[in-house]
């Protein structure tokens, strides 16, 4: 069937409308309506890309979509531990191939989340460092890990918000986000540092894999 010229109109407008639908996620994988907080991020990134002109600092540009954060700069420059290496693998893997989270990834396995961090996603991702986790007294440390499928799993799944990829200007202007714990974060934005919960620096932001957006933090999150 030849197609007029509005035809062709009307079918570019259905296809945009079912792609810009599939961009939404979900939250809950039992639903597929898009929840309160997806609408916020959809029309924090529209607000995002018509505003970013209107920015004065360099680094709050870069939260919309670059890496941004003092401890970018030592992530290498090429292979399977930088940011284009990372951006090919799933969050898990992703995070294997950065040294500087080798105690996320260990805590990672030991609560058999792997699979899961690996699975389609979206996931937005806060990723202590592993200095984060040598701010934890040792005996702390250990008795969360001798516990995989409790303690260690709680406070794991209290650092991931599901159904959603968020940059840094987003995370400041929603401000609070539910986890996959079922606990909320609190993110906030001061000066060119985005801080969770009060206690914790975003030190390298907007980090792209091939499933989430992660955010490396200075300290570990503690649920209620």
């Amino acid at each position: 069937m030849k197609l007029t010229p509005t035809r062709k109109a009307a079918l570019g407008l259905l296809v945009a409308a079912a792609l810009g639908l599939a961009a939404c996620g979900s939250d809950d994988s039992s639903s597929s309506a898009p929840t309160t907080s997806q609408a916020m991020a959809t029309t924090t990134a529209a607000k995002s890309s018509g505003t970013t002109a209107m920015s004065s600092g360099a680094a709050a540009m870069s939260m919309t979509g670059d890496t941004f954060g003092p401890a970018c700069s030592s992530v290498p420059t090429s292979g399977s531990g930088s940011f284009a290496g990372m951006a090919r693998d799933p969050a898990a893997t992703a995070a294997s191939n950065n040294p500087e989270l080798a105690t996320l990834v260990s805590a990672v396995k030991a609560a058999g989340l792997v699979d899961t961090l690996n699975g389609p996603g979206p996931f937005t991702i806060f990723a202590p460092a592993n200095a984060a986790f040598a701010k934890i007294p040792s005996a702390t440390l250990t008795g969360v890990m001798a516990d995989p499928s409790g303690a260690l799993t709680k406070i794991l799944t209290y650092h991931v918000v599901a159904g959603q990829e968020l940059t840094g200007s987003m995370l400041a202007e929603m401000g609070t986000l539910k986890t996959v714990e079922g606990d909320t974060l609190t993110v906030a934005k001061s000066g060119d540092t985005l801080t969770v919960n009060g206690s914790a620096s975003v030190v390298c932001g907007n980090v792209k894999t091939a499933n989430a957006t992660v955010f490396i933090i200075d300290s570990v999150l503690m649920p209620m």
